[in-house]
């Protein structure tokens, strides 16, 4: 119907229904709440609204229109098509099935309002048959490997020689090559995460009563570390195992942050002051490490540190375990990547105390007879304090 007023005439407008963008950005704003009240941080929380953002685009439809085919598209695009790995993946689905849990949840009203709405509800579209797999093998992956120990001498021989010559050739760039360098020796040193070591402050170190060897840098204070889902940073003490690392600390701290020319708070800063960026730590490693092969990256030096000092130092792997802020001891086994040679010397070595324990008598295999099975008469003590002889039948007894 036509309303006329005047000379102008107005058509009515079509019912466009609810507004479905309203109604999901009022979900995702609820959302938002929700996670924070669980201590999730800005960043984490913008990233998974943007990832259930982009899950919108490229399927073209609202949350109460997504079914599980959906996301098996979705995902295989992202695997076949863009390359992403598997750990990319498992991420990228956490996301989707949290918002899915939570605007499905019968404590939020969500579900119910969309069904009034739009005549359909909201479901859970990550399930056990299109989840990505969470094994270790998909997550390291293959070429993830521990410093051999002459790499790791090798590779910070290099970085110093780097040092020494940027330095030398009074160029700009040598104290923020000595800080980073130094970095890398901590990394390894205290077996620390790149986040961890970037936000160290110089009071973070003390000494330690029980080792008064290593002076100030006995033991080191980590207040960045990694936190479970929800949960705030965790903070743990590390005891100091390797003394070059201890003196490389050392005279940084006398020497080198000195000379920035102002006081310092963090352990690297930039010439501003602030956090050393993780691209500079990053980019200095590769300039280093290119010469080494392949399957080298920054976290490797924390898992060369897990893995040296477990079969080459034989420090305890609970131990070992603590020092790495790792919940449970298992997960240290995952990083302990030991060398080839170090199966092998283990088994030489356990022969080895078992052969000492035997007081020289080896312990040979019996040979099978033909269809028979073998029994090993095992020597004892006779009463009158003289051997069995192995070779002899015991009297009474019968021949093996």
């Amino acid at each position: 119907m036509v309303e006329k007023r005047g000379s102008l005439s107005f058509l009515p407008l079509p019912d466009r229904g609810p507004d479905k963008d309203a109604f999901l950005a009022e979900v995702l704003t609820g959302w938002k709440r929700q996670q924070y009240t669980k201590n999730f941080t800005e960043k984490t929380i913008s990233r998974r609204i943007n990832r259930v953002l982009d899950f919108c685009d490229a399927t073209g439809k609202f949350p109460w229109e997504w079914m599980p085919t959906d996301a098996d598209e979705y995902f295989s695009h992202l695997v076949n098509v863009r390359g992403l790995v598997q750990e990319t993946i498992r991420a990228y689905q956490s996301d989707v099935s949290l918002f899915c849990s939570y605007a499905t949840s019968e404590s939020y009203p969500w579900n119910e309002t969309c069904g009034r709405l739009f005549g359909s509800s909201m479901s859970q579209i990550i399930t056990d048959l299109n989840k990505a797999r969470h094994t270790q093998a998909a997550t390291m992956g293959p070429t993830k490997r521990a410093f051999e120990l002459h790499e790791l001498q090798q590779f910070f021989d290099f970085a110093d020689d780097e040092v020494a010559r940027i330095i030398g050739s009074h160029v700009k760039g040598g104290l923020a090559a000595w800080r980073d360098v130094t970095a890398l020796k901590v990394c390894y040193g205290w077996g620390l995460r790149h986040d961890e070591l970037r936000k160290l402050d110089i009071v973070d170190f003390s000494p330690n009563v029980k080792a008064p060897y290593f002076g100030h840098y006995g033991l080191l204070r980590v207040r960045h570390g990694k936190a479970n889902k929800g949960a705030p940073k965790k903070q743990r003490t590390v005891q100091t195992l390797v003394d070059w690392a201890a003196e490389a600390v050392a005279e940084w701290v006398e020497f080198g942050l000195p000379r920035y020319g102002q006081p310092m708070t963090h352990l690297f800063p930039t010439s501003t002051g602030g956090l050393v960026a993780e691209g500079d730590l990053y980019s200095r490693f590769i300039g280093f490490v290119n010469t080494l092969g392949p399957g080298l990256d920054i976290h490797g030096l924390r898992r060369s540190y897990a893995t040296h000092m477990q079969t080459v130092y034989g420090y305890d792997a609970k131990f070992i375990s603590m020092q790495l802020g790792h919940a449970h001891e298992a997960t240290t086994t995952i990083y302990t990547l030991p060398s080839p040679d170090f199966a092998a010397s283990e088994m030489e070595r356990v022969l080895s105390r078992d052969l000492l324990r035997s007081k020289g008598k080896l312990l040979l295999k019996p040979a099978r007879n033909q269809g028979k099975a073998s029994r090993v008469q095992v020597p004892r003590s006779r009463a009158d304090g003289t051997r069995w002889n192995s070779n002899q039948p015991r009297t009474g007894g019968t021949t093996p």
